[in-house]
């Protein structure tokens, strides 16, 4: 005789599934920050941290939320197709029932602020497919479910985060590297992100207008400064890219030499800027079409 359903069980199963959904996206979304080029201010990762976990709650309340409102709905309508068509409906049924559930909101909502066909359809499809499983984790009537889905869980979460660190470091994932540039790439316009500009030419000439990328701890009286003028650069390939400089002498220009950023596709020079031990850059980029 089959164990009596709990719809308590299934509730706080549901909640778990998604709190633990939300664990496994935050833990791909740091792994795939890993594989992009850093931006000009670093993150705050423990203050990250600490607003994750005081947005749990909400996390937590939103997925009982959910859980009430679709889940267990479709366990129950599941569990009434498995009483008149058999037991095996309700697995095949329950995505039917959360996909049927979900569509008068999102489509009506979608309607309502006019939002495109196409990520309107992504985002009730990822719905379906984070629901769902929920609901059909859920299914199962056995005694300790509730403790197999925490361990099982944890352990999935746990173990992305490590396999996926394991792969940074040995080289399955692309953990993110400055693309391998040289001379011919040099040669062109570079501009800052205000619309200063250095341009390269393959005679060894450059000449700068109103470009900055000095500190103000070197020079406090001129937190912001620039430059301008006309002088000569030289590109060292380094022992690897991670070591690759351009090394810019303009008079009157007190540079460092520029490091490389951004990916083959859209190259970067860069130099740190701000107090010592920031992590800002200051970076240029490639002019589309630049020779």
């Amino acid at each position: 005789m089959r164990q009596k359903r709990s719809y308590g069980r299934v509730l706080a199963v549901s909640t778990l599934v998604g709190n633990l959904e939300v664990a496994l996206a935050v833990v791909v979304v740091l792994l795939y920050v890993r594989t992009q080029p850093p931006p000009d201010t670093p993150p705050d990762y423990p203050a990250i941290g600490a607003g994750l976990l005081s947005a749990w709650t909400l996390v937590g309340l939103v997925t009982v939320l959910l859980s009430v409102v679709f889940v267990l709905p479709a366990v129950a309508l599941a569990d009434l197709l498995g009483r008149r068509l058999g037991r095996h409906a309700a697995w095949w049924s329950a995505p039917l029932i959360v996909a049927a559930l979900l569509a008068p909101p999102v489509f009506g909502v979608a309607a309502y602020n006019d939002a495109p066909t196409r990520p309107t359809l992504v985002f009730w499809a990822e719905a379906i497919a984070s629901l769902s499983l929920g609901a059909l984790i859920a299914l199962p009537r056995r005694a300790g479910l509730l403790r197999r889905v925490g361990l099982w869980g944890a352990a999935v979460v746990a173990g992305t985060g490590l396999l996926g660190a394991l792969g940074l470091t040995v080289g399955p994932l692309p953990a993110y590297e400055p693309p391998a540039i040289g001379p011919e790439t040099m040669t062109g316009t570079w501009i800052d992100h205000t619309g200063n500009t250095l341009d390269f030419t393959p005679d060894g000439r450059v000449t700068a207008f109103g470009v900055g990328g000095r500190g103000h701890y070197g020079y406090p009286g001129d937190p912001s400064p620039s430059c301008s003028g006309s002088g000569t650069w030289v590109y060292e390939a380094g022992r690897d890219v991670w070591t690759q400089k351009v090394r810019v002498d303009v008079p009157g220009c007190v540079w460092p030499a520029w490091s490389v950023g951004g990916t083959a596709r859209e190259p970067r020079i860069q130099q740190r800027v701000g107090d010592p031990g920031s992590g800002k850059l200051y970076k240029l980029r490639k002019v589309s079409g630049g020779s």
